[in-house]
């Protein structure tokens, strides 16, 4: 029997994939083993999305070879997918592409047997990466469950049209394509009768569920914005959420990042009639300034944010909001990134994932004069990780004296103690004294203070 060792980079996406290729792994008869151990075949499912992200996967893929190198390493996903030749280096045997991870096992079996017979090479004759050029079917993949979780995660879209100027993604993942309904809910309702409480939707750009839909319906002439607009306004994906919304024994649906343009009255107001949506919305920013954004290929103002910002705290009950923010994008002054800083202090945000801008090859911001310099960047991103640290205790302090729920994950020991942690629906992370409480299961208490910096203590 071989032993495959697995290693998972970047989003939730990656996160979907790898847990889907190890199920096949293990429905196939090899065995799963800890990836700092020793292995027969080795895959790291790569990212791609900054210049960070390729170097932790090239030093993932050297640490397998390092480990065994006498193993088979095989890198999937996006950093092969964007990358050009200099990607397939001596420590990769198999690279496997984006809308090819559905075809592991053929795939992986070909190179073992050609191996044996010393002939394979890294890409079985160019079959394993695919040009993502083109229009491709969606890759479908599905998830059965993982040992030891209490939520999973459901890919329904994949793919962006967006083009934002700094982004590789479509260059990675192609071009939109979504998940037949009928298919997601099958997964969502075989993971409800398994025990899953939560499901978390997730997907490339989650907002364009749809759009390719809306594309193939025979019309044409249409701009890529007006195809966004009908897509939004045929709600495929609100439809989507009310369908799952239906299924028995889910408790909470939770979802990825969210387009802001997505956000209209009626949008929010059928997502506040369904108790199982978790008040928690991710909307990406990127930058508080109309003219950074516009260099960004962004297609919203920093006042339309705000204005579905508070469109959603006017529907919901305090929800948490969460964003992400570029910092040191080419050609942002001082004055550009004073204009983001005031208006992350005017909207406050329950966290903020903050990166410096990293060029990416073949995007349309690498080529942009003003890059900023790196002492520049770390200095931004410093003013702004203490500003998210503030504004997120702010919202967890909000929630002492509240009655919440929340969905027990792990045990933890803290100071002697034990403890089960989970989060509320809002996702913030929370303790409860273990005593007879089990993971995987809803409870309710009162929040009461904090007990670490960043997790609340409910009783």
């Amino acid at each position: 029997m071989e032993r495959v060792a697995l290693c998972n980079l970047g989003c939730k996406v990656n996160a979907y994939e790898l847990d889907a290729m190890k199920k096949m792994l293990e429905n196939s008869g090899y065995e799963i083993v800890p990836f700092d151990g020793i292995a027969d075949i080795y895959i790291v499912n790569t990212c791609t999305v900054t210049n960070i992200a390729d170097r932790k996967s090239r030093q993932m893929l050297h640490r397998a070879r390092k480990r065994n190198p006498q193993a088979v390493v095989v890198a999937a996903g996006c950093y092969i997918q964007a990358g050009d030749e200099a990607c397939l280096d001596a420590s990769i045997d198999l690279a496997i592409g984006n809308n090819k991870k559905k075809d592991l096992i053929p795939i992986l079996e070909t190179f073992l047997k050609q191996r044996k017979e010393g002939g394979a090479d890294q890409t079985l004759g160019h079959t394993t990466i695919p040009d993502l050029r083109r229009p491709v079917p969606y890759e479908e993949m599905t998830l059965e469950g993982c040992a030891g979780h209490t939520r999973a995660f459901v890919k329904i879209q994949d793919g962006c049209d967006q083009f934002c100027s700094y982004c590789v993604i479509p260059l990675a993942r192609g071009r939109v394509r979504s998940r037949r309904p009928e298919q997601v809910y099958r997964e969502a309702q075989a993971l409800a009768e398994s025990g899953y409480q939560e499901i978390v939707l997730t997907g490339i750009h989650l907002s364009s569920y749809g759009m390719d839909l809306v594309k193939a319906d025979g019309r044409t002439g249409r701009s890529r914005e007006e195809i966004r607009r009908e897509t939004y306004e045929q709600a495929y994906l609100l439809h989507l959420i009310e369908d799952l919304h239906e299924i028995s024994g889910l408790k909470r649906i939770r979802l990825g990042s969210l387009e802001p343009r997505i956000i209209t009255d009626a949008f929010a107001r059928r997502l506040q009639k369904l108790p199982k949506v978790c008040p928690h919305f991710h909307l990406s920013l990127q930058s508080g300034c109309d003219t950074t954004l516009k260099r960004m290929n962004r297609h919203y103002q920093a006042g339309e944010y705000y204005e579905k910002v508070n469109l959603l705290r006017e529907v919901f009950d305090d929800p948490a909001i969460t964003t992400d923010v570029i910092v040191g994008f080419p050609g942002e002054t001082a004055e550009e990134f004073a204009h983001t800083l005031a208006f992350l202090e005017k909207t406050e945000f329950f966290e903020m994932h903050v990166f410096p801008y990293s060029r990416r090859k073949g995007t349309v911001a690498a080529k942009m004069p003003d890059q900023v310099p790196d002492q520049i960047k770390t200095e931004r991103s410093r003013i702004l990780l203490k500003l998210a640290e503030q504004q997120s205790r702010r919202y967890r302090e909000r929630l002492i004296g509240k009655e919440k729920e929340i969905l027990l994950e792990e045990p933890i020991i803290i100071e002697g103690k034990s403890y089960l942690t989970g989060h509320t629906r809002e996702y913030v992370k929370t303790a409860v004294f273990a005593g007879e409480n089990t993971p995987n299961q809803l409870m309710r208490g009162k929040i009461t203070g904090f007990l670490q910096e960043n997790m609340v203590l409910m009783q």
